[in-house]
């Protein structure tokens, strides 16, 4: 089944079930602070086949204990029901870990 791109209003009913994500310059966006390097690599690596099996990949960044996750849609050029359906597998293999913490805020997404 390709892909579906999703309108904001659509987006923005299915934000309030996806834990942790928001909207970052038209994708969405999480951080993670893991326990350490292993931890992070680790998750990211199950996060791997994960999308591997879906075709459908993330954009990251890992230093250290920090995993920060885009989700887009090239083929739809924007957010589709495949990134939520990826954003919920990732929360579930990031689960054991708190939130990052939003810098100069002081609260977690």
């Amino acid at each position: 089944m390709p892909a579906k791109k999703l309108s904001e209003a659509e987006i923005n009913a299915l934000l309030s079930k996806a834990k942790g994500w928001g909207v970052v310059n038209g994708k969405l966006h999480r951080e993670f602070t893991c326990s350490d390097f292993v931890a992070a690599f680790g998750n990211m690596t199950r996060v791997a086949l994960v999308a591997e099996a879906m075709n459908h990949h993330p954009e990251w960044f890992n230093v250290w204990n920090k995993v920060i996750i885009d989700l887009t849609t090239h083929s739809v050029k924007g957010i589709s029901d495949y990134d939520f359906v990826l954003a919920e597998k990732i929360n579930e293999i990031f689960a054991p870990f708190p939130p990052a913490r939003l810098p100069g805020s002081g609260k977690g997404q």
